[in-house]
């Protein structure tokens, strides 16, 4: 997910039965706070006017159903006690936290689909959706995250001798998957035996030079030409959504291509 800030996330999109358990616990507290409030209003309001005292029950009613997750969502950006309880979040499709016309949306959906429907549409639109959305989160535009995933690092930073040909590299043909395969294997390479190391890195390289064009100059390590490949594709999603910037007065020009050979052992 990359943000309107320019900032790429790495995040785990909540699975449907831990997104249930914590509408289920949102769903008891609701019903506690109507139950108390109605057990209320017939210890209290029974004296006055029936036409008053529904219309009270009403607005009660519509405070509960609507008041109680717009209003917690909104204070705590985007987290209801059910979500806060398992680690869970409602965040914007940009990555940024929820509004309170997002939560509203949200809270005015799920009314219908959640407590007139028991939850029927909501089941089965997080099924059928790629991001687990319910209607209520289709219509925001919002998704529910999980806080307690593992953390990604970073990407990794551009080998300076490689910036002038990773500018110029062609990366519509990789996919995510070989992506996301070189950015764990580049992560974990000083955990492994070098022996390993130095096999995998050749052999993910090459799936990865397959995928992009031009091939890379000659002799370079294929851990580099990884490093390369993910900090330019870094680069260019930022570069996307921050728009062309003008270069200024006295830019740096692109270095020369370094001599040697690219090929693995033997």
């Amino acid at each position: 997910m990359v943000t309107g800030d320019a900032v790429v996330l790495d995040i785990q999109i909540a699975q449907l039965p831990v997104r249930a358990l914590a509408a289920l616990i949102d769903v008891t507290v609701v019903l506690l706070l109507y139950v108390c409030g109605v057990l209320l209003y017939a210890l209290t309001l029974r004296q006055f006017d029936p036409a008053l005292s529904a219309g009270i029950l009403t607005v009660f009613t519509a405070l509960c159903l609507l008041g109680y997750p717009v209003a917690i969502e909104s204070v705590t950006r985007g987290r209801s006690l059910g979500k806060m309880a398992l680690g869970l979040r409602v965040v914007s499709d940009d990555g940024g936290p929820e509004r309170f016309r997002q939560a509203f949306i949200r809270a005015l959906t799920g009314v219908v689909e959640i407590y007139l429907l028991t939850g029927g549409p909501a089941v089965i639109c997080s099924l059928v959706s790629a991001k687990g959305k319910r209607l209520g989160d289709i219509f925001a535009g919002t998704v529910v995250i999980s806080e307690r995933a593992p953390r990604t690092p970073p990407p990794p930073p551009m080998p300076p001798e490689l910036a002038w040909w990773a500018s110029s590299l062609q990366l519509s043909g990789l996919r995510a998957e070989q992506a996301e395969l070189a950015r764990q294997f580049l992560a974990r390479a000083t955990q492994l035996h070098p022996a390993v190391r130095e096999d995998m890195a050749y052999r993910i390289a090459a799936g990865v030079v397959a995928q992009i064009s031009p091939p890379p100059p000659p002799g370079v390590p294929p851990h580099l030409v990884l490093a390369a490949v993910l900090a330019e594709r870094h680069r260019r999603e930022l570069a996307r959504l921050q728009g062309p910037t003008p270069p200024g007065p006295g830019a740096p020009t692109s270095p020369r291509a370094p001599e040697g050979g690219f090929a693995p052992p033997g």
